[in-house]
């Protein structure tokens, strides 16, 4: 049975919830258990965001992450506070458009990946948090990186379903960094 507890964590405006949901979603959709604990400041946009992904074989008996297994920071705040939260073994990855620090732990594999530049040169600029989940599906197995776009469609409004391609281009970007 396998269990893998993700934190993604940035500031309110970098996507870090609809990140969070698309990684929950893409649980439910390959039939595992999941939970989705999203918790933010009171600026949704420019305050602090960051959301609990627990993906598992069996039931989820809290969605509370204490000790995550994947750490996502998508700035240098959040990587501060969360970076040795991370399990021994476990996998960070940084935008490190906009982190210049490296980690100095070297009991975790540390993924730096360019998201905000990647997004910004590919003309999605608003999409680093799909880039570094690309990256995270290529490199953690808690989800499948096929069927993007119907994980997309199952929970993206109607209003905004011209974004799912753009959203799966993103991830291409990711995945193939």
């Amino acid at each position: 049975m396998k269990t893998t507890q993700i934190l993604i964590a940035g500031f309110g405006g970098q996507g870090v919830l609809f990140a969070g949901k698309f990684l929950a979603y893409k649980g439910l959709t390959a039939d595992k258990q999941v939970s989705w604990l999203p918790s933010y400041g009171p600026e949704m946009r420019g305050g602090t965001a960051n959301c609990s992904i627990v993906i598992s074989d069996q039931p989820v008996g809290s969605p509370i992450i204490t000790t995550p297994d994947v750490l996502v920071a998508m700035n240098l705040p959040s990587l501060l506070k969360f970076v040795d939260s991370v399990v021994p073994g476990g996998q960070i990855f940084i935008d490190s458009t906009l982190i210049g620090e490296k980690v100095e732990r070297t009991d975790v594999t540390v993924h730096y990946i360019p998201a905000t530049q990647i997004a910004k040169d590919a003309g999605f600029s608003t999409l680093a948090n799909m880039v570094l989940m690309g990256k995270l599906m290529k490199e953690c197995d808690a989800v499948t990186f096929e069927g993007n776009k119907d994980t997309l469609k199952a929970f993206i409004p109607a209003k905004k379903e011209n974004l799912i391609d753009l959203n799966c281009q993103a991830l291409q970007a990711g995945y193939d960094f």
